[in-house]
């Protein structure tokens, strides 16, 4: 019988995340039932919508040289969200159900200090700090991701990036919307006007759980 995973890795990865699936909807599920369910049926529907979308690029039209289909290439940017468990996880969806290969671009931006050199470089080396843990983190469980700090506009950041790395997909992610910067200044309908692929909006609520 033939396996349904491209590799062991792909199966390890397999394993390890629907080892954090499992344990976001139960986390979920302690703050609000409903939220569980929820939270429940948005991995299944992602898990689904990625699945079909691999086997469109397996398809013959869609393989490189060798045979094997074309690793899909994602462009995520996050700032202060950056290594949260959502956008963790929607990564993760990704690298399980096709081949993938990510850039990660974090923006440095700080929000609260903007006009002095010291600051500048105080933001620059907390983005810095937090993209590193984040590639590490990507790395421990076998996803491929490169990373780099990109210009204070998150626009300008997304132009660069998609001049150079010509993505196939977009994962922006924000704050709620009422605690987000880049909501109210439109950077992710801008970016989906702007760039002709898909972008995929993750919110994550990271100061929710530091209250808690």
């Amino acid at each position: 019988m033939e396996s349904p995973f491209r590799s062991e890795a792909a199966a390890f990865r397999f394993l390890l995340v629907t080892i954090g699936a499992f344990a976001l909807i139960v986390v979920t599920s302690w703050i609000s039932a409903l939220l569980g369910f929820v939270t429940f049926l948005a991995l299944s529907a992602a898990a689904v919508w990625m699945y079909v979308g691999q086997r469109r690029r397996e398809s013959p039209g869609n393989a490189d040289h060798t045979g094997e289909p074309a690793a899909a290439r994602i462009l995520v940017v996050a700032d202060e969200t950056l290594g949260s468990d959502e956008l963790m996880s929607a990564i993760s969806t990704l690298a399980l159900t096709q081949p993938a290969r990510f850039l990660v671009v974090c923006p440095a931006v700080d929000t609260r200090r903007k006009t002095s050199t010291s600051a500048e470089d105080a933001a620059r080396a907390e983005a810095r700090k937090r993209l590193d843990a984040t590639l590490a983190r990507l790395a421990s469980v076998g996803v491929e991701a490169h990373g780099e700090l990109g210009d204070s506009d998150p626009l300008q950041a997304i132009d660069d990036a998609v001049r150079t790395f010509q993505p196939d997909e977009i994962v922006i992610s924000t704050h709620p919307p009422g605690r987000s910067s880049w909501l109210e200044g439109g950077v992710v309908d801008a970016a989906s006007a702007r760039f002709d692929v898909p972008v995929t909006h993750v919110v994550a609520d990271v100061d929710a759980r530091s209250r808690g």
